[in-house]
């Protein structure tokens, strides 16, 4: 009996109008250029973070998230880490207008469903602006974080072929309150990145 097909999420998130939190939904958008395979599905989440802890109750096995999180590295900095599962009787608080915190939509996800969650990993860049409050609207990527765009566009082209041929392939990625957590073998580009900024 063959096993049913590995099924996998993308998701940016972050808010569009707060500068560099705007990184994930700007790699979402450029991989409309360069598609991922197929059995990978695309999708930016803004900040709605309910739709996306319900999307993860839908049955994926992996969850890339892509995001802006502030690592305490060179701005523009990719990492990938693996995001901590939440623990029993985590709360259920919804996620922030904007920011969305990862573990915030795990602990709703893990609250709305009684299903396994899938494995959530986040390809995270360090950013260099992040306003904040939503008074300080400030549209647009910072250099560093822009021409971070392409250089995740190309990780994922690495990262989700891996995952869909197995969704537990490499070892944990570290926890994303670990600074500088380390990288596979399998991602060499990200890697040598990781390794020169800190």
């Amino acid at each position: 009996m063959t096993p049913p097909p590995t099924r996998l999420l993308v998701a940016g998130v972050g808010n569009v109008f707060l500068a560099d939190d705007a990184f994930g939904p700007e790699v979402i958008r450029a991989l409309q250029d360069r598609p991922l395979p197929a059995g990978a599905r695309v999708r930016d989440f803004g900040i709605r973070g309910l739709d996306l802890a319900y999307e993860l109750l839908d049955g994926y096995d992996t969850a890339v998230l892509v995001d802006a999180c502030r690592r305490g590295l060179r701005p523009g900095t990719l990492s990938l880490v693996e995001a901590e599962p939440p623990g029993p009787g985590a709360g259920a608080a919804p996620p922030e207008a904007h920011g969305m915190d990862p573990a915030k939509v795990l602990a709703l996800a893990a609250h709305l469903g009684d299903g396994p969650l899938p494995r959530v990993l986040v390809l995270a860049c360090e950013p260099q602006r992040l306003p904040s409050g939503e008074d300080d609207i400030a549209p647009g990527l910072s250099d560093p974080v822009r021409e971070a765009v392409a250089r995740a566009v190309t990780s994922l082209h690495t990262i989700v072929p891996a995952l869909l041929a197995d969704p537990a392939a490499a070892d944990p990625l570290g926890r994303p309150e670990e600074s500088a957590p380390p990288l596979t073998a399998a991602l060499p580009h990200l890697e040598a990145g990781a390794a020169e900024d800190r």
